[in-house]
């Protein structure tokens, strides 16, 4: 799946804050991929990189798939087709929700 192109439909924008945990900022676009359904029985969770505005729908590529150990569901980061990120700035720029989980970036 990874270089695969994909649409997610963002259900949490960036400068949104999670629904139940009202703490929760979203520093990047959020969302889920329809039709494609996770280990946790819900659509296919993404983060969306180098996107720097809110947005509603964004069509692109699958760069990474973060794998939680201690979680059933694992995260798909999409970007740009022109833009690549290193493990680390991937990390980083997810860290606000990862942070929580042990898990690693498969790139």
């Amino acid at each position: 799946m990874i270089g695969d192109i994909v649409t997610v439909t963002v259900d949490r924008p960036l400068g949104s804050y999670h629904p139940e945990y009202k703490d929760l900022y979203y520093p990047i676009n959020y969302g889920y991929i329809k039709g494609v359904i996770a280990p946790d029985g819900e659509e296919q969770d993404a983060y969306i990189l180098g996107i720097d505005t809110p947005v509603e729908q964004f069509t692109g590529k699958i760069i990474a798939i973060v794998h939680r150990y201690d979680d059933v569901e694992e995260k798909w980061v999409v970007c740009s087709e022109d833009v690549s990120f290193h493990k680390e700035e991937i990390m980083e720029l997810i860290k606000f929700q990862e942070q929580y989980y042990q898990s690693e970036i498969i790139m």
